[in-house]
């Protein structure tokens, strides 16, 4: 398979051998060419090629493939290394060109949920900053395949691989959005937020948010669904990743507090004033390690605290928000090494650009030269140079 790789070593140890430093470049042989041409060749992968031969695969009834021997296992690896070529974009939209994506989202079907799982993966690093493919998979219906597995699906797992496949697709995304929101995918979202997985908690948050920054007006269908209630509960959870994603979530729905969206807190103010006095509370007795884990933590708080109540919350006060050096930039550490030009151009004294007089040197002379003159001609003759040239004074 690609992923083994070429055999880097042997060609390296070749290429050092025959190009040491010690001797100069020679020309190569025939034979060492032949080989050399032979060992890249044979390593070396036809991505376009190996592309088809995995869409012939997925393209396979799943019965035939496991008459043949072809085991869950064999698929999944199948899928990582395609995974693997569509990382670039290029490949991404050619998968649909050589007729790699229709099949790939039947995969979201198969009756193995690491399969599903997978699939759902490869779906993701597709989509992902990719508006060509993203246009793709809406119009093959990828999306509703996805929300049936992210709704319905009886393995955690496969549910939490079909939400990030369809928070890449949607994102940036304006018809995917709203292919969303007319799907009901907010109840999916509020689901999601009750499971006991962790992973699924933190993927629904992070939708969440970026939902509600693309549409404010969303506040409201958030707030009808009890959104609110469900992210106090999560904001005190043990994972900081989802207790911070609640936290932001809550501090969207505070910032439309006046409810020009329909959003707002509404009767769960006073519980998140609770909330947030317990969280100043449990984050004092924080360890100075954990502190500066939970910086961002302290910022939401903070945030929270001034949006509902109009004044900066107690962690002002106790100098917990920012803790001493947070706020001074990182530390130059390429400049001790290395100076940039800029730099080093702007230190330098301005080119003094008035007009000056140089000493001039006194040529050498070969030859006899002229008779010496007497002492006292010497003096004058001196001088006279000196206040000529205006160079050395007339007084030494």
């Amino acid at each position: 398979m690609a992923k083994d790789g070429p055999n880097w070593d042997g060609l390296l140890k070749w290429s050092l051998a025959h190009s040491d430093g010690t001797r100069p470049n020679r020309n190569l042989s025939e034979e060492d060419r032949r080989w050399f041409m032979e060992a890249m060749q044979s390593q070396s992968v036809d991505v376009i090629k190996r592309m088809k031969e995995i869409t012939q695969v997925m393209q396979t009834p799943e019965q035939v493939l496991e008459a043949q021997g072809v085991n869950p296992e064999d698929i999944e690896d199948m899928l990582d290394e395609l995974q693997e070529h569509v990382e670039s974009i290029d490949m991404a939209n050619d998968l649909h060109s050589i007729g790699g994506l229709h099949p790939l989202l039947g995969f979201l079907k198969n009756s193995h949920a690491n399969i599903r799982a997978k699939a759902a993966e490869v779906v993701t690093t597709i989509v992902q900053n990719n508006p060509r493919s993203q246009q793709l998979v809406m119009e093959l219906n990828g999306l509703e395949s996805l929300l049936l597995n992210f709704s319905s699906d009886p393995d955690v797992t496969a549910r939490t691989k079909a939400l990030g496949a369809i928070s890449s697709l949607i994102r940036h995304n304006k018809p995917g959005i709203t292919a969303f929101r007319l799907a009901n995918g907010y109840a999916g979202l509020r689901d999601a937020l009750g499971s006991e997985s962790v992973r699924f908690q933190r993927k629904a948050l992070y939708l969440i948010h970026y939902l509600l920054l693309e549409n404010a007006s969303d506040c409201h269908i958030v707030n009808e669904l009890g959104f609110p209630r469900i992210m106090l509960h999560l904001a005190s959870s043990d994972d900081a990743d989802v207790r911070e994603a609640a936290l932001r979530g809550l501090l969207e729905l505070a910032k439309d507090k006046k409810g020009e969206n329909g959003g707002g807190l509404g009767e769960d103010d006073d519980k998140l004033k609770q909330l947030l006095e317990e969280r100043i509370k449990g984050i004092s007795l924080l360890s100075p390690e954990d502190l500066a884990a939970a910086r961002e933590e302290r910022q939401l708080v903070d945030s929270l605290w001034n949006t509902c109540y109009k004044e900066p919350s107690s962690l002002r006060e106790k100098g917990l928000l920012v803790l001493p050096g947070e706020d001074e930039p990182p530390p130059d550490v390429a400049s001790k090494h290395f100076e940039p030009p800029l730099r080093a151009w702007s230190e330098r004294p301005p080119a003094d650009t008035s007009p000056k007089t140089e000493k001039k040197e006194t040529p050498l002379l070969l030859g006899l030269g002229p008779t010496p003159a007497p002492p006292e001609a010497r003096d004058v003759t001196s001088s006279s140079a000196a206040n000529t040239n205006g160079n050395v004074d007339s007084t030494s």
